[in-house]
């Protein structure tokens, strides 16, 4: 591991900040990389998209303990952590690791009921009809007329990118605590399973029906875009406020750990492929563990 972590390094420096910028750029480009391989594997099949999901699913499961939970939980533990207190209760060990995993867990629950309310703001389509009908429909109105199809892909794309959004934090996070070689694996694992996540929203606008590959190759992208700046926004907060650390990792890995209970678990399991994708996931887990054991 010393020579990846130097290599690392050596590439972007010691400023953790930069580095969580560069880990936000490797995370999003496998979210590309994903985005772009509808170009070559023209026609992935239902089962082998949830097979892939699956092992996504099993590296951010593995990769939401052995990188976030229990390093934040150490964290907190060590004598010289300094803890917030209120009313003479210090806030340190599991304490701040769950209140930050609560959460996350919240704001992912409340992202579930605003989501359908998102895509007829970002749909092209809606705003050609609101021109056509000269702007007299309200939006409600739109929304229920839209293409059931195209609103699912808006909806699909949405929610991939609100759960790239706990990801990029969690890589930003790893390098502001200042530990290069958890951050790398973390950064590898959540990478790793960007790649089936962006070749999923690509096949989805594919099927539906919205024009050329390029297009749905940019879908992919701007599922992955959002996770540079909070991946610096998270290396930057906790560089500013060491005290944050185990706050912002229990955060991330419950907003992790939900969007795999709440979202690409039921998506893998709706097709008849369960056993493939159940297999897949506890590749994804050993995928990741040793990752964490070799890297680390």
């Amino acid at each position: 591991m010393a020579s990846v972590e130097q290599a690392f390094v050596d590439l972007v420096g010691t400023n953790p900040v930069i580095q969580g910028l560069a880990g936000g750029v490797v995370i999003a480009g496998m979210n590309l990389l994903g985005a772009m391989l509808v170009l070559v594997w023209r026609n992935p099949t239902e089962r082998a998209l949830d097979g892939a999901l699956g092992v996504a699913a099993g590296v951010m499961l593995s990769a939401s303990f052995t990188s976030l939970l229990l390093p934040g939980i150490e964290f907190a533990s060590d004598p010289s952590y300094r803890p917030f207190a209120v009313g003479g209760f210090e806030f340190s060990g599991i304490v701040p690791v769950l209140v930050g995993f609560v959460l996350g867990v919240a704001l992912l629950d409340q992202a579930e009921h605003w989501v359908r309310y998102v895509g007829p703001l970002v749909s092209g389509r809606l705003s050609e009809r609101a021109e056509t009908d000269g702007g007299m429909k309200r939006a409600e109105e739109m929304a229920r007329d839209a293409d059931s199809r195209v609103l699912g892909v808006l909806l699909f794309t949405v929610a991939i990118t609100l759960h790239n959004m706990p990801e990029g934090l969690a890589v930003g996070v790893g390098f502001g605590s200042g530990d290069v070689s958890n951050a790398i694996a973390l950064m590898l694992a959540i990478g790793i399973q960007n790649i089936p996540e962006g070749l999923a929203v690509s096949v989805a606008a594919i099927n539906a029906g919205m024009g050329r590959r390029y297009y749905a190759a940019v879908a992919g992208i701007r599922a992955g875009a959002v996770e540079i700046p909070l991946a610096v926004l998270g290396a930057w907060a906790v560089v500013i406020a060491a005290p944050v650390l185990p706050y912002a990792m229990g955060f991330a890995a419950g907003g992790m750990l939900y969007v795999i209970g709440d979202e690409i678990i039921p998506e893998t399991h709706m097709h008849g492929h369960e056993r493939l994708a159940t297999l897949g996931m506890m590749a994804g887990a050993a995928v990741m563990l040793t990752l964490d054991v070799v890297l680390g």
